[in-house]
């Protein structure tokens, strides 16, 4: 069965002035994916997702959702496609002077005009998707690092966005709530039926949960399409078996 591509960016090129991060990039992320962008620290992984959320306009091409090509629309449309998205950003970036249930409550009282019993029972619902009911009073200096990836999580899904975009979900966790984080991840993926795109240089959660990827080369500046990580560990380019294999050889 052929699957339906979700986002698809074409010829996309990133620079900041002369200095190229990444050139050439052509990819498609199929529904209902976890699509890993992976690749070493550098080589611009949070340049391109900051192209893929309408954060940085890239030098040239173009990123489509659905076929409709973002960089190309009106500001108000682009704004329309913003909400399509929830983007949980590597630190959780949580307003530290908000309770957890603010924290997530955010982008529905700027977005969605809803009654605030029934903003309260959204972020309730939320935060007990990522295990974190009961917390909504606690501020996030009160959460250990775990607790604040999924808090963060939370955030991203308040508008049950049809596409998550999670950056370093395992950056500065240890290898056991990495796990359960990543666990989350594909529950959330297998339940609420969302397509997911991580941006990672962790291997263990590269391998545990993505379904196709492309790998950032740092030295040539583009590109290498690995396909599923696990099939790119035993028969992928060289370049990238490396980079796999870094934590099992």
């Amino acid at each position: 069965m052929t699957k339906e591509a979700h986002i698809e960016v074409v010829g996309l090129s990133m620079a900041y002035g002369d200095f190229v991060v990444q050139r050439d990039l052509t990819f498609k992320v199929n529904k209902g994916d976890i699509f890993v962008i992976m690749g070493g620290n550098g080589c611009g992984k949070t340049t391109l997702m900051r192209a893929l959320t309408g954060l940085q306009r890239p030098a040239s091409g173009t990123v489509r959702y659905d076929g409709e090509d973002f960089w190309s629309v009106a500001p108000e449309d682009q704004d329309r496609m913003k909400r399509r998205l929830g983007i949980m950003f590597q630190g959780g970036a949580l307003w530290s002077s908000l309770t957890l249930a603010e924290n997530v409550a955010l982008p529905l009282t700027e977005y969605a005009d809803l009654p605030s019993p029934r903003v309260a029972e959204i972020v309730s619902f939320k935060l007990a998707l990522v295990g974190l009911a009961g917390f909504g009073d606690f501020y996030p200096s009160e959460l250990s690092g775990g607790m604040k990836k999924r808090a963060g999580l939370a955030r991203a899904m308040a508008l049950d966005p049809d596409i998550l975009i999670i950056d370093e979900p395992s950056s500065g966790l240890d290898p056991l709530t990495a796990r359960r984080l990543d666990d989350l991840i594909l529950e959330l993926r297998d339940s609420l039926g969302a397509t997911i795109v991580v941006i990672s240089h962790d291997l263990a959660s590269i391998l545990a949960i993505g379904s196709d990827s492309i790998y950032l080369d740092a030295d040539t500046h583009t590109m290498i399409a690995t396909g599923n990580p696990q099939h790119a560990l035993q028969a992928g380019d060289p370049k990238v078996r490396h980079f796999l294999n870094r934590g099992t050889a």
